[in-house]
């Protein structure tokens, strides 16, 4: 396993037929831990395998650094867009978190819209952010 390998964590969770995949790694060429900033990138899949259409409306994030400073992010959509999901049909975006230890946490909720008007919070399972061959 190399260096890059170790520090690749997952997470998966399924909320009314919406699987949320996450694959985060530590990201080197964005890190400067000489002035303790640390970053993270993360990759999403969002898989419609309901019967019905959905739309991503909000996104709602607890991260948390190593020290247990707590940070909620809440906002429209992810990446700028509101994806709507045919059923069988999938999402996927990269974003970056940045933290000032070199681990932590993130996890959070999808806001979820039906073609039916009614809506669900749609799971991201808690997943690890870490600094290869960081001491926790």
């Amino acid at each position: 396993m190399t260096e890059q390998d170790a520090s690749v964590t997952t997470s998966e969770a399924v909320t009314d037929g919406v699987r949320v995949t996450v694959r985060a790694r530590y990201s080197h060429e964005h890190s400067d831990p000489q002035q303790s900033q640390w970053f993270f990138l993360y990759t999403i899949t969002i898989a419609n395998e309901s019967k019905q259409s959905v739309q991503l409306v909000n996104r709602n994030w607890l991260i948390l650094d190593a020290t247990g400073k707590a940070e909620e992010v809440h906002g429209p959509g992810v990446v700028g867009e509101q994806p709507a999901l045919e059923p069988g049909h999938a999402f996927e975006y990269t974003s970056g978190c940045p933290l000032s230890t070199p681990f932590g946490s993130m996890s959070g909720t999808y806001e979820m819209t039906r073609e039916d008007g009614t809506s669900f919070e749609a799971e991201v399972r808690l997943f690890q952010l870490r600094q290869p061959n960081a001491i926790h």
